[in-house]
């Protein structure tokens, strides 16, 4: 399968301050707050929906497709997706504005402060999914992550126009969508992505009911947290996939997106559904064991020994030609 991925592609700026931020407020003067914090640390990370997911099927060797926005300033990050798979081609570069940002400073007391800068991320919306696939190929699959809410709209639209199979995966978007939004985007999906408090969310705001929103996808893919993952088909039975047993609980940050990163390679190599959940799980808990969203390493043979460890043999002959 050639899949593309639509989403976010951002840069983060995080910051530690050794202070509490509470004693630099001064309760009676804070609607003129004016405050310089002088940090001791400073990490900045490759991040982005899109770009996560894309990393992490390029470390699985499934090749997607990245289509979003960045600025001039993406080369350096290009390079890096392109060392890891992942075909950078399709992103869309501003003539004026800077790749997405989120800048973020985090006290003593793990209190924050941020601001996301949404830049260049705009401009996805006036990426054509027809031009993308006749520079690469037709699409089989394209997912369509959070990203700039205009074009998340276009690409779903397209999809339905083109008959090319969606998947949907609004995440962080899901809060600021009405219900229609939500309707828009979800009908006819082959996928739908989310977690447990999102399912609630999205049949609160559709006011359709957990088998009316069956009924209007092919899957529906729910994860549970420590839990691991539910699969939902309309008149099927559920599959539930458990989580491959962690090292250590170190950052969980961008875990999501690498299950989805594992579930959609294993649709690009054509595994069942069972089989991509488990190497999506497997994909997570390395995600989850590391700081930072793209900073881990698959390496091949511990990545399988510890599949084979959590979902058995049989699973382990099946991805393992895969990953050779």
């Amino acid at each position: 399968m050639r899949i593309a991925v639509s989403g976010s592609i951002a840069h983060d700026h995080l910051m530690t301050f050794p202070g509490r931020f509470a004693d630099q407020l001064v309760g009676d003067q804070l609607h003129t707050v004016s405050l310089s914090f002088l940090v001791d640390a400073l990490e900045v990370r490759r991040g982005g929906v899109g770009a996560n997911i894309c990393f992490g099927m390029g470390q699985l060797g499934a090749r997607p497709i990245l289509v979003g926005a960045a600025g001039e300033d993406f080369e350096e990050y290009r390079a890096w997706l392109d060392r890891h798979g992942v075909d950078t081609s399709a992103v869309r570069i501003s003539e004026v504005l800077h790749t997405a940002r989120f800048v973020c400073t985090t006290d003593a007391d793990h209190n924050q402060i941020g601001s996301f800068y949404t830049g260049a991320m705009s401009e996805a919306r006036l990426i054509e999914l027809a031009a993308v696939a006749a520079r690469v190929g037709d699409l089989d699959l394209v997912h369509i992550g959070a990203d700039d809410p205009e074009a998340m709209m276009r690409h779903t639209e397209e999809c339905r126009t083109r008959g090319i199979p969606f998947a949907a995966d609004y995440s962080q978007q899901l809060a600021r969508m009405d219900g229609e939004d939500i309707k828009n985007l979800t009908e006819g999906a082959a996928y739908l992505f989310n977690n447990e408090y999102e399912k609630a969310l999205i049949e609160t705001k559709t006011g359709w009911s957990a088998e009316e929103v069956l009924s209007k996808v092919g899957t529906q893919v729910t994860t549970l947290g420590a839990r691991g993952v539910r699969i939902d088909r309309a008149g099927q039975e559920t599959i539930f996939v458990g989580c491959a047993e962690e090292e250590s609980k170190t950052d969980p940050t961008g875990v999501g997106d690498a299950f989805r990163a594992g579930f959609l390679a294993g649709l690009a190599w054509g595994a069942s559904l069972e089989r991509s959940a488990q190497v999506g799980c497997m994909l997570a808990t390395l995600v989850i064991e590391t700081v930072g969203t793209q900073e881990y390493t698959l390496r091949r043979g511990a990545f399988m020994e510890r599949f084979t460890k959590a979902y058995g043999a049989d699973a382990a002959a099946e991805v393992r030609e895969h990953l050779a």
